[in-house]
């Protein structure tokens, strides 16, 4: 295991697992090619077959055309959604999964699960590589620190970890009374780990102790998800609601500490919120339990465009390359993939699989 988490020696380990399809060694080549199939095309929704029995629960980056998932059905999957390839499946949980993220450098796939363990994964091995087992409720969160040394994880038993990805060791802990963990994230360049929970509360902790160093004004709804903008300066988190009341965003200001917005129009819970990164806009992105996934100005905090998709059930995970890509995880329809357009203002669904 020594050797799992060393550092790239040239690009292609730094954008993604080796022999993908269409990949070119240059991320920027590869995705200006994917770009291009959208130059002038009109919308034709194609739908492929589902690669989930069951709903799918999470989703994560891994590169652009590429998107993980993890579901209910307990299987990881990697999907090419240009090429509408499977290129690689994982079993081996034995509940569902509730979270999965990408390290870069290491090149592996970690996923949490409702059997409470953690599992570390490469392409085309189909056993777990690494375990990380401590937890003693389903574990709800997970997340990898920018050099992939570092894990951490939440869970519903109240505790927040810190694991060594190479040993799968604990490396500290720490478990505050109600703190039922609904997600973490690290925050870039800093020692620095943003917290959500059922207790309404956004936490910041130091990884360098795990002591929390500042807790946010309580929200009145349970915070559901959070992300951190690439500068680190913000935080996105969004909460639990009915009928319209709470179902709500809050962008975070981590320097000062303090609310900078709220984005409300969504009718029921937000699950999944994401920081869009498109050539330097400062937009974000929604998915909601009301079936639709919302573009917001940041700044102003404007509906840009949304798209709501009947049927779906409540929608789980989003994540975004950039325009015209934009991927969502549902109860009912498998993964959906939308395109957006800034110019346009619009939001359409494109396929699903």
């Amino acid at each position: 295991m020594g050797n799992l988490c060393r550092k790239p020696k040239d690009n292609r380990q730094s954008i993604g697992f080796d022999n993908l399809e269409n990949h070119t060694g240059n991320t920027g080549d590869h995705w200006s090619s994917q770009m291009d199939k959208y130059a002038g095309r009109h919308t034709v929704e194609t739908s492929h077959p589902a690669i989930h029995s069951e709903a799918v629960n999470c989703l994560a980056r891994i590169q652009p055309g590429f998107c993980l998932s993890g579901s209910k059905d307990q299987t990881l999957c990697l999907y090419n959604y240009c090429t509408n390839k499977l290129e690689d499946k994982w079993t081996g949980h034995e509940k569902e999964v509730t979270k999965i993220c990408y390290g870069t450098f290491c090149q592996s796939i970690f996923s949490a699960s409702r059997d409470k363990s953690i599992n570390m994964w490469k392409r085309n091995t189909p056993n777990p590589v690494q375990q990380f087992k401590g937890h003693d409720l389903v574990v709800t969160a997970l997340d990898i620190n920018k050099d992939n040394t570092m894990l951490c994880s939440g869970s519903r038993d109240n505790t927040v970890k810190l694991w060594d990805v190479e040993s799968g060791t604990s490396l500290t802990e720490n478990n505050i009374h109600r703190n039922l963990v609904t997600d973490v994230k690290f925050v870039p360049e800093s020692n620095l780990i943003v917290q959500t929970g059922e207790d309404k509360e956004v936490r910041l902790f130091d990884t360098r102790s795990l002591n929390v160093v500042h807790s946010f004004q309580r929200k009145q709804y349970i915070q559901t998800c959070c992300d951190v903008s690439p500068d680190g300066v913000y935080c996105l988190t969004c909460s639990n609601g009915f009928g319209g009341n709470g179902c709500e965003a809050t962008l975070w200001d981590l320097r000062s500490r303090s609310i900078v917005h709220e984005y409300k129009d969504h009718t029921e819970a937000i699950d999944s919120c994401v920081f869009l990164p498109y050539h330097g806009t400062n937009l974000i992105a929604t998915a909601s339990r009301d079936f639709s996934v919302k573009i917001w100005d940041r700044d102003s905090k404007a509906c840009i465009c949304e798209c709501v998709i009947s049927g779906s059930g409540p929608l789980t995970s989003i994540l975004c390359y950039g325009e015209p890509c934009i991927i969502v995880s549902s109860f009912n329809l498998g993964i959906q993939h939308l395109r957006f357009s800034l110019q346009n203002q619009t939001l359409i669904k494109e396929g699903s699989f």
